[in-house]
């Protein structure tokens, strides 16, 4: 048996495990919280560390990818350093091919009119190759990074704009505490400000990215809104379902009734290929992932 851990720095009320045959094999795959505690974060790490197969780094991202240039996250470098043996995935290298790769195919398949759409995408730095999809296909794209992470009331309109803002700012960015860009811990579990920003979801038809981010901030209607996220619970489902949500996808997929986060799919995908990381290339994560039977999944709610 392959067993997977996702040691993440948000909220243990996230917990989760799931075991999954996957062509003849089985999978332990669970999810440990660590309700924002770095300390406790490293420190789990190194008690794994050789003990299981493939290890996700969640609720941090370490590395982004934007344009040519790959940005290093400062504040998880150390994080990233701890394991030894065992290899350990912030899931940037699934997410930077499969994301992109799901919004183009759930378009060219019918599944869901991307094509043309007002989408908002609430912090794209993480995100880019999701935000590359959406301006191919000539979507009225607004990028919410400098409100989602930093809460300045202003959209970056368009794809262009985004990138040239994004380039100047990155490196800056990366000094600080990830803290500082992301709700951790309890913060995980409410919305700030249900009014604050509510003009900005409601103006959109799509609204895309992480689901903390995109609850950060969540008015209580969202009627008719397409939501493009990863990682979510049953209890999330629910509360988008009361919110009036047409259409929930996840782009990863369904694992035991829960949406487990990008990091999680490239650890299993490591652990079954038994590889290091830094040899598989993309073409092998998108192989991979259809071999698997990996595909997002799409709830229709009305």
């Amino acid at each position: 048996m392959k067993h997977v851990v996702s040691v993440s720095l948000g909220s243990s009320t996230r917990d989760h495990q799931v075991r999954v045959n996957l062509f003849g094999e089985e999978f332990l795959v669970e999810r440990i919280g660590m309700d924002g505690d770095l300390k406790k974060m490293k420190e789990t790490i190194q008690r794994l560390d050789g003990k299981v197969d493939a290890m996700g780094l969640g609720g941090i991202t370490a590395l982004f990818p934007v344009g040519g240039k790959t940005f290093f996250l400062r504040s998880a470098r150390p994080l990233l350093e701890t394991a030894r043996q065992t290899p350990l995935v912030d899931g940037t290298g699934w997410k930077k091919v499969l994301e992109r790769q799901v919004i183009l195919e759930l378009d060219r398949q019918g599944i869901i009119p991307v094509r043309g759409k007002k989408a908002l995408l609430t912090v794209a730095f993480d995100r880019y190759s999701m935000a590359q999809a959406f301006a191919e296909l000539d979507c009225d794209l607004s990028c919410g990074d400098l409100i989602f992470s930093f809460g300045f009331p202003y959209l970056m309109k368009g794809f262009k704009t985004f990138h040239r803002v994004v380039q100047a700012i990155a490196p800056a960015v990366c000094l600080l505490p990830f803290a500082w860009l992301y709700p951790t811990g309890k913060k995980e579990e409410y919305v700030e400000d249900a009014k604050k920003y509510a003009r900005y979801y409601q103006e959109a038809d799509i609204i895309a990215g992480d689901y903390l981010y995109i609850q950060r901030y969540m008015p209580d209607q969202l009627e008719g809104k397409i939501i493009i996220t990863n990682t979510v619970t049953q209890r999330n489902v629910q509360d988008l379902k009361a919110r009036g949500v047409k259409t929930l996808v996840t782009t990863t997929p369904n694992l035991g009734g829960r949406s487990f986060g990008s990091n999680v799919i490239q650890a299993v995908i490591i652990a079954y290929l038994g590889k290091n990381p830094d040899a598989i290339t993309d073409e092998e994560y998108l192989a991979v992932t259809e071999k698997l039977g990996f595909k997002p999944r799409v709830e229709h709610f009305c």
